[in-house]
């Protein structure tokens, strides 16, 4: 027979795996296929689906696809998904939470810190604010761009850290100045350089891989409608200390991004990021936008995607 002292030993035990682990079993059931279980039907996080991550790799959905499964799941919105595929959007009820700025191939290399790129930039970015206007979704996304003249070729030169800040300040007040009377947001991506072992999972070159640098721009235009974008997985990879990270820029959220750290795979217990947290702290700051699952499945995606909205639908 147990002693008083083990029973109570025990109990506390059960107690700190009750309410800390159910996670680690939703990503092991997420591993193996299995449905995850769902803690909660809050609905509290609106969130959304990163279009690219389950169509350009694996088992490459449709557009048709991403838009039924983000439906079924009870997601709000298909996120940077091309605007040919916009009435896709509308037959599922669906939004795009975000879209693309419109600039073709790697928009990140071609950003508003260079002043070469600003006409093509500026124009494509303000057609796409145009479009989202139409369609009443609320954000297009903005870069800072590569840190040389020419951004494939680091031996053109650099930008100074300086001149990229009033380039990306000015290039965005150009646009404040449209999206405030279209009434869509302009969100400004902070990346990291530190992953390079994949053009999408890290950028190497990039200029704006410091949070503080790119809040320094959103602030100094002053628009309402020019705002942070909080990529999770860049922020982690680049600085940690998420949470206090997000009470610093609470007054500039503009949009939300997720994925495992390390590696940009799904938010299960392979990865450091304890996302519950995350979201309730994005919910005590008073956070109301759209949080886009961004990561890049690594086995079944159907089984992923599910335990990642599951974990982030917090109380």
């Amino acid at each position: 027979m147990l002693s008083r002292r083990q029973m109570i030993q025990t109990g506390l035990g059960f107690t700190g795996l009750a309410a800390s682990s159910w996670c680690h079993v939703a990503a092991r059931h997420s591993a193996s296929g299995d449905e995850p279980p769902v803690p909660t039907k809050s609905k509290r996080i609106r969130q959304s689906v990163a279009f690219w991550c389950f169509n350009a790799r694996g088992e490459k959905w449709s557009a048709e696809k991403v838009c039924q499964v983000a439906k079924e799941l009870g997601c709000a919105s298909v996120e940077l998904i091309p605007p040919e595929h916009w009435l896709l959007l509308k037959k599922y009820g669906l939004i795009c939470a975000i879209a693309s700025n419109g600039v073709a191939g790697a928009a990140f290399k071609r950003g508003l810190n260079n002043p070469r790129f600003h006409d093509e930039v500026i124009t494509q970015t303000k057609k796409t604010i145009d479009r989202c206007a139409e369609a009443k979704f609320p954000n297009v996304i903005a870069f800072v761009g590569y840190r040389w003249i020419d951004p494939d070729n680091p031996q053109s030169g650099e930008i100074s850290r300086d001149e990229a800040f009033k380039n990306c300040v000015t290039g965005l007040k150009n646009l404040a100045q449209h999206a405030e009377k279209q009434g869509v947001t302009v969100c400004l991506e902070h990346l990291n350089t530190r992953d390079d072992s994949d053009p999408m999972k890290g950028h190497p070159g990039y200029q704006g891989d410091d949070l503080d640098f790119v809040a320094r721009i959103v602030r100094q235009v002053g628009s309402p409608r020019v705002r942070l974008l909080f990529d999770i997985y860049h922020v982690q990879i680049m600085h940690g200390d998420i949470i206090r990270r997000i009470e610093q820029n609470k007054d500039i959220l503009g949009h939300i991004h997720t994925a495992g750290v390390p590696g940009r795979g799904e938010l299960d217990d392979q990865q450091e990021i304890n996302y519950p947290a995350v979201m309730k702290k994005l919910l005590a700051v008073g956070y109301t936008g759209y949080v886009g699952q961004e990561f890049i499945p690594t086995r079944d995606p159907l089984a992923g995607l599910k335990h990642a909205l599951s974990l982030c639908d917090v109380n």
